[in-house]
């Protein structure tokens, strides 16, 4: 049974009529077309489907989308504006962050929560808080040196933007 869904995601207020037990991840993906989060696991495990709930990280897959009514919603799709990505999926982007790219979302939204509530965050801060976010290719150096990078707001050639 459909029952009506009233939040905001990425900044624009949502109004939709979803299931009662259907994953946040589900509405995202298939409602609203965010692919951007992805479904990895399925059982909470790997944090690939990482998105912010009022600024924190929270797992979408195991989620239902009606326990976050009335709440803010970000996805990887809405920290990029008019077409520009954050200094966060630029970090990602020139440190070779991405790898294979399928944790990325994750990673970046899991890393976006730490940055907002610490801006200077120590290397072992950042491992704490993707902790939850498991990698796949195994390359974690270049991931801390993304988001060391972003804190830093310096580019690739270690250059402050």
């Amino acid at each position: 049974m459909k029952k009506l869904l009233t939040l905001t995601v990425n900044g624009r207020l949502r109004e939709d009529a979803v299931a009662e037990n259907a994953l946040l991840i589900d509405y995202l993906r298939d409602a609203l077309g965010l692919t951007g989060t992805k479904q990895g696991c399925d059982g909470g495990e790997c944090g690939a489907c990482t998105v912010l709930v009022d600024g924190e990280p929270r797992l979408a897959c195991s989620t239902l989308a009606h326990s976050v009514a009335g709440h803010h919603i970000e996805t990887i799709e809405g920290l990029s504006t008019e077409g520009n990505l954050s200094r966060l999926q630029r970090a990602f982007h020139e440190h070779l962050g991405a790898q294979c790219g399928f944790c990325t979302p994750g990673m970046i939204m899991a890393a976006e929560a730490l940055l907002r509530r610490n801006p200077q965050p120590s290397r072992d801060e950042i491992r704490a808080a993707l902790a939850g976010n498991l990698c796949r290719c195994t390359g974690y150096v270049k991931i801390l040196d993304s988001v060391e990078a972003a804190a830093r707001c310096e580019d690739a050639a270690g250059v402050a933007a």
